[in-house]
């Protein structure tokens, strides 16, 4: 579980990196993108789903689109 959780950072803190440029990617590409680095890292047992900022409560973000209105919410199932 720790190593999941290690990769699920890693992926996070490296989409984090470059959220200037993600912000104006449609939230279905960046969706798409986010999934691909997880999928990659073999983290299994997820899902991604995209919301308004202000719904985002304690969910953990991991990308952000629609220029910021949106974000991009991780969970494990």
């Amino acid at each position: 579980m720790k190593t999941n959780t290690a990769l699920i950072m890693a992926a996070a803190l490296a989409l984090g990196a470059s959220s200037t440029f993600a912000a104006g990617k449609s939230c279905d590409e960046l969706k798409t993108k986010i999934a691909a680095h997880l999928d990659a890292k073999n983290v299994t047992g997820y899902t991604l789903d995209i919301v308004d900022t202000d719904k985002v409560g304690d969910a953990k973000v991991v990308g952000s689109c629609e220029g910021g209105a949106k974000k991009i919410t991780y969970a494990k199932k």
